[in-house]
């Protein structure tokens, strides 16, 4: 049987977890609410203050998804409880970031500045010219729009240029040597 998937997912008080038809999950908490449906070979129940992830037999595509299923339901929980946020650090001369009211603009070294909208449940804090926290509920849409904001100027291995995570590693290459 799965590691994870079947550990039982503590719900916090505050936090109510709605089970509703074809494995539809409700998650309502402080700092929102998040829906999703998952398979319907797992049975997802909740028991007292926990939910429950089980699977109905042993076959690899059921097996796969027992694990998922219950870490995308723990991130639910964990998301409307404290939320997720990930840091972009920008390096370069001339590389900076500035935010007015929910729009951010972004000078990487292009010919046009590129401007970032605040979407529904994401939002930038920009405590300094080089540095952006994307906070949200969902895990997964702070780490696409996180990834979205990096592609824009990926870092390089020559200067370390770009727009990276703060924990990321810039593997760095030696340049031209000159004679």
């Amino acid at each position: 049987m799965s590691r994870i998937g079947r550990m039982p997912i503590a719900v916090p008080a505050g936090v109510t977890v709605t089970i509703g038809e074809g494995n539809a999950v409700t998650v309502k908490g402080p700092k929102g609410e998040l829906t999703q449906s998952f398979a319907t070979c797992l049975e997802i129940k909740q028991e007292g203050a926990e939910v429950v992830v089980t699977r109905s037999s042993d076959e690899k595509e059921v097996r796969a998804l027992h694990g998922l299923t219950r870490a995308i339901i723990n991130n639910m929980v964990v998301g409307v409880t404290n939320g997720f946020s990930k840091k972009l650090e920008i390096v370069g001369v001339g590389y900076k970031v500035e935010k007015a009211g929910k729009k951010m603009t972004l000078s990487l070294g292009h010919s046009h500045p590129i401007y970032v909208e605040e979407s529904a449940g994401i939002t930038f804090d920009v405590p300094d010219a080089n540095t952006i926290i994307v906070n949200g509920i969902d895990k997964q849409v702070v780490g696409q729009v996180a990834a979205q904001i990096r592609s824009y100027r990926k870092p390089e291995p020559y200067h370390g240029k770009g727009v990276k995570y703060s924990d990321e590693r810039i593997r760095r290459k030696a340049g031209k040597t000159g004679k």
